[in-house]
């Protein structure tokens, strides 16, 4: 039975109490039906199949401990008969009772206006989503182009390396994420049901229902782009208008409140607007610095995407048995460096692709992209470096947004326009060369492992690339720490420090570099009436989160 139709439900005459039920252990070469399930639940409760009813899954999960014995581990929740006794019953372990939080849309208010939202990526569109429901009509302004016609032009790119600077990777409906696998994993706790209320509305618009229950859900850039099709046409069904390729140019504010915004010569009257940009929308953050809006430089991370073979990963994850039976493998490292920087994958992405996610002319940027089947033959992640502004001194800002432009020059330059990239091996000798106090001493020892991936193996790229020394690309204490850090995962994962990996850059897109600061009502801290929203304004790190994000601002508006 496939598991995106198990989102199990029987209604029964009589209420029973519903509870949690966690640690259910199934075999991997056999995904459990409802029936194994409803069994399960009963032997771990101690009572009769058929005092279980209405069973949902809402976790799936792998444990992959041992590698002879890898298991499904599977959290449900179910009404069952005289629950009191289970919840109080010592030897009844694994068991809780089912209290995660469902959201409620707020209500309509009548004196909402017409908000507008600039930016149509997870937040913009959530917060839209959630003022359509409460009966408002935003306006939604995106400078780039619809899902359909941003992928055109981003495959076009990838073919011929002309950039569209306003539609892109960075750029357009979806945002960033609709080219990055459409990983929907977020570290933040579902106080509000705000999460669970994402995922449910992803597949409403036509993702996949198992999103709803795996550890790691994600919709692939093939499905995400279909979905946020669907959500936007639902939403311009509701009265939401929404222009593609136009930009905001200029914010009106009038003694200290927002007045409207200004897109190509034309004022649009509004005295809520939010700022749902992205943190690749650089020119507008330029902008509102012009406009007065208080605006702060924050850490963030960079360093260079690192390519292993898919069937490498897999088995050294699983074993050969678990490979051939499991999705791709991923995984999540972190190490500290011994300057105190820390070092951790980033973005992983199973069977996929380093892609081009340039958004400027003469300047190149890479992220990690997998289609819904991860079926690619290489796995890749971001293996990235804590910056501060300490590393970018400057007056302003902005001044961390210089800090990635200078990056992203430099490896337009080394690539001559094309993704550079490298041989881990070929890279460490290079970052050990660049400083004769490190040349003979223990920073470099053992930096390498000597797995060897064959001559076959070579990097798997959207757009075009080539081989170059990327060893002066980075600022060297970065650079020193990235190998600190993949010598200590070579720990984790015998053979992630292959000599034969391949290293490819620059990653600097990983998180905003500015922060616009907000109060407890949503506002900006000094402009009445602006919203700073979603990723770009430093209050999100992925797809749910900003999106949740989204969904906070519009009850803020609302309120």
């Amino acid at each position: 039975m496939g598991m995106d139709k198990r989102i199990f439900g029987r209604k029964e005459c009589c209420r029973k109490m519903k509870i949690c039920v966690n640690n259910l252990k199934f075999h991997i070469d056999h995904e459990p039906t409802e029936s194994e399930l409803t069994s399960a639940v009963s032997k771990t409760l101690k009572i009769g199949t058929g005092d279980v009813s209405d069973l949902s899954v809402l976790k799936k999960s792998i444990d992959a401990r041992h590698k002879d014995d890898i298991r499904y581990i599977f959290s449900v929740e179910c009404d069952v008969a005289d629950a009191d006794r289970i919840l109080n019953d010592s030897r009844i372990k694994n068991v809780s009772n089912a209290d995660h939080v469902k959201y409620v849309v707020p209500e309509h208010v009548s004196d909402a206006g017409r908000p507008v939202i600039v930016g149509f990526g997870p937040a913009g569109m959530f917060c839209a989503y959630i003022l359509v429901l409460a009966g408002v009509k935003p306006i939604v302004i995106e400078r780039g182009e619809s899902a359909v016609s941003r992928k055109k032009s981003v495959e076009e790119f990838w073919e011929t390396g002309i950039l569209k600077p306003d539609s892109n990777v960075q750029f357009g409906e979806g945002g960033a994420g609709a080219f990055s696998d459409g990983k929907l994993n977020t570290l933040i706790k579902d106080k509000t049901g705000r999460c669970r209320f994402v995922l449910e509305t992803l597949v409403k618009f036509g993702a996949p229902a198992n999103i709803l229950y795996d550890s790691k859900p994600h919709v692939g850039t093939d499905k995400l782009i279909k979905v946020v099709t669907a959500m936007r046409e639902f939403l311009l069904e509701q009265g939401c208008e929404i222009f593609f390729s136009t930009q905001v140019e200029d914010i009106v504010i009038r003694d200290g409140a927002v007045r409207g915004v200004v897109c190509s010569g034309r004022e649009i009257d509004a005295d809520k607007v939010i700022l749902a940009i992205g943190h690749s929308a650089r020119d507008t953050f330029e902008m509102l610095s012009k406009c007065g809006v208080q605006m702060e430089s924050k850490p963030f991370a960079v360093g260079l995407r690192v390519e292993h073979p898919r069937e490498f990963m897999d088995i050294s994850q699983y074993g050969e048995y678990g490979a051939s039976m499991l999705p791709a493998a991923s995984y999540k490292l972190t190490s500290k460096s011994t300057n105190g920087r820390g070092v951790y994958s980033f973005c992983m992405c199973p069977g996929g692709y380093v892609v081009n996610a340039s958004s400027e002319n003469e300047m190149l940027a890479v992220n990690g992209m997998s289609y819904s089947g991860r079926s690619g033959d290489n796995s890749n992640s971001a293996i990235i470096v804590t910056v501060t502004p300490d590393d970018y001194p400057g007056e302003g800002a902005l001044s961390g947004v210089e800090f990635q432009r200078k990056l992203e020059r430099k490896a337009y330059e080394i690539g001559e326009g094309k993704v550079p990239y490298q041989r881990y091996a070929d890279y460490v000798s290079c970052i050990k060369s660049l400083n004769s106090s490190s040349a003979s001493g223990a920073d470099f020892v053992n930096a390498v492992s000597d797995v060897s991936f064959g001559a076959s193996f070579v990097p798997n790229t959207k757009g075009m690339n080539v081989s170059a020394d990327i060893s002066t690309l980075l600022p060297y204490e970065i650079s020193k720490s990235l190998v600190e850090g993949m010598t200590r995962f070579g720990h984790m994962i015998h053979g992630f420090n292959s000599a034969d990996a391949y290293l490819s850059g620059v990653e600097s897109r990983t998180s905003s570099p500015v922060k616009i600061p907000r109060g407890d009502d949503g506002m900006s801290i000094n402009i009445s009436g602006l919203y700073p929203c979603g990723e770009g304004a430093g209050y999100a790190g992925g797809i749910t989160s900003a999106a949740m994000d989204g969904m906070y601002i519009a009850q803020q508006v609302l309120s």
